[in-house]
Order: C-alpha cells, then sequence, then structure tokens
C-alpha cells in the first residue's frame, strides 16, 4: 500500500509540474523578464509608481519587475557588460507597457484639470500638445516589447550607485529632453553621447525628443501590440 501511494504521488506530481511551470512563467512566448537574462541592469519602473507624470500608478503594472522581448532583453546584457567595463551601470525606467497603459496616458491628457504634475514635467508644454509634440501617442512602441527607456549609474563617493547627471529627469517633456539639446551643459550631453553610443553599439536606435528613449531596430514584433500585465 505504501508503494502504491508512493507511485499515486509520483504521478499526481508529473501532471501537476507542467501547470506549475505555465504559472511560474506567464509570459507570451518570445518575452522574459530582464532580470533573468540580465540580471545586472537595475530597475525603476516608475509607472508602477506614482513618481510619473500622471501621479498614479498606471494601468496594468501590478509589479516593478521590467519584460522585454527575449532579443531586446539579450542586447541590453551586451550593453550592460560593456558598461559594467567602464565602472557605470544601466537602469531601467519602462520597459514594455501594456496597451491599456497607453489608454491610462490618453485618458489623463484628456482631463485638462488635472495638472498637477504639470510643474514637475512638462513646465513648457500645454497638456493639450503633448500628443501632437511627440511626447505622448496613442500607440507606444513600449507595447511591442522592444523599447525602452534607460538611463547611466555610477558609483557616489560613499560607493552606492548614483545617476548620471543628463540634464534633465526621466519623462520631462520638453526640447531640453532631446538627446542633442544645446539647453544642458557640454558633460550632460557627453553622458546623453555615451548612452546613445553604447545603445547603438548593441543595435538600439534612439528617439529625437527623448533621451532615455531606445528601440530594438530588429524587433521581433514590429507590427504587434500587447496588452498582457506587467507582473
Amino acid at each position: 500500500m505504501r508503494i502504491l501511494r508512493l507511485t499515486i504521488g509520483l504521478l499526481l506530481a508529473g501532471e501537476l509540474w507542467p501547470l506549475r511551470a505555465a504559472e511560474a512563467d506567464p509570459l507570451p512566448a518570445g518575452f522574459v523578464h530582464v532580470d533573468q537574462v540580465a540580471p545586472g541592469v537595475q530597475q525603476d519602473l516608475r509607472y508602477a509608481t506614482s513618481a510619473n507624470f500622471v501621479g498614479v500608478p498606471i494601468d496594468g503594472y501590478e509589479s516593478g519587475r521590467a519584460i522585454l522581448t527575449r532579443e531586446a532583453a539579450t542586447a541590453l546584457r551586451a550593453v550592460q557588460t560593456d558598461l559594467a567595463g567602464e565602472g557605470f551601470a544601466l537602469k531601467i525606467f519602462d520597459a514594455y507597457r501594456p496597451q491599456r497603459a497607453v489608454h491610462h496616458f490618453v485618458r489623463w491628457a484628456r482631463d485638462r484639470s488635472d495638472v498637477a504634475t504639470q510643474s514637475e514635467y512638462y513646465p513648457g508644454v500645454a497638456k493639450p500638445r503633448l500628443f501632437a509634440e511627440g511626447y505622448l501617442a496613442l500607440e507606444s512602441g513600449h507595447s511591442r516589447g522592444s523599447t525602452l527607456d534607460v538611463t547611466l549609474m555610477k558609483r557616489g563617493g560613499n560607493g552606492a550607485w548614483v545617476e548620471v547627471d543628463m540634464g534633465t529627469p526621466f519623462d520631462f517633456f520638453g526640447p531640453e529632453s532631446a538627446p542633442c539639446s544645446d539647453a544642458v551643459t557640454a558633460e550632460q550631453k557627453a553622458n546623453r553621447s555615451r548612452l546613445r553610443a553604447v545603445m547603438a553599439q548593441h543595435g538600439f536606435e534612439p528617439y529625437d525628443r527623448e533621451w532615455w528613449h531606445f528601440t530594438l531596430r530588429a524587433e521581433p514584433f514590429a507590427e504587434t501590440y500587447f496588452d498582457f500585465l506587467v507582473q
């Protein structure tokens, strides 16, 4: 009887294993959590928090764990490896973004009475102009899974990682955030150029309005917009 119970137990465990594996890896085929492929990359997903231009956590972000296509994550690992040799690291502000998050941005943008974050994030742009100026879009490359927002990190005087000075913060909507803007210092522009160069070296295309925004040139889902949760 003991042998029979053991045999049944093993059979049940074998039948349940595929289900548990699926539960442990809920991502669609072709997607990975960045920390599984590039564990050295730091993460600070702003849209999973209230520290963003909307001022509240964004729809679709149930965790602060970044997701990318496998191809983008692999290329990012190569970027991180190069930077580590120079004493730098990468930090991700956003990666894959569900389409429902884009819809959240649209609802927010249409509410002209809500300007609580204007002084911090878009002081020189009227809220209704954020789409026309190219800072927001009805469809985002982030939803295809190979676009991400990043910055450089370095060790501070106490040994802790700190962000490199890029002249403007992430998601500052204004001409000052353009990679080649003359509104920032020579050192800040050089920092932006270093980020652009290492990202381009590993296949990422920059965006001419935001120094932090890059898209993998050979993205695998160039015409597909996803809406699964970030979790």
